[in-house]
């Protein structure tokens, strides 16, 4: 029996050495993250729509320019002097503001000496 005691006990020093020396170590928390201010919040959300706008602006600068070209470039197609004959993009004279493009600089000169002739023929002066 002193033979069982003397195990139990160094069983029980033994488990208390352990623990004792092992023992259970606390683990460490991470450092709590500093959450952002609403100061800080806030400029970020401006920042943010300010660069928003400025992209929606350059698109619709880029779509305005797309969409001008393509109206210029379907507006007139034909000479309005000589039915058949397709424009010159480098004849043109402007009338009332808008361009008028012709076949070739004999053209040009007929329309100029009576524009209201042809102008029923140009689709850029149609209402």
């Amino acid at each position: 029996m002193n033979a069982k005691i003397g195990y139990l006990l160094l069983v029980t020093v033994a488990l208390a050495a352990i623990v004792t020396l092992g023992g259970c170590k606390k683990k460490e928390q991470p450092a709590p993250t500093k959450a952002p201010t609403i100061e800080k919040m806030a400029e970020t959300a401006t920042k943010t729509t300010e660069e928003a706008k400025k992209g929606a602006t350059e698109i619709a600068q880029e779509a305005k320019k797309t969409v001008t070209a393509a109206a210029a470039e379907i507006e007139q197609a034909m000479c309005p002097i000589m039915d058949g004959n397709k424009i010159d993009k480098n004849v043109f004279v402007e009338y009332k503001g808008k361009k008028v493009y012709f076949c070739c600089p004999e053209c040009k000169v007929k329309f100029e000496a009576e524009p209201e002739k042809y102008v029923a023929k140009l689709p850029q002066f149609k209402p």
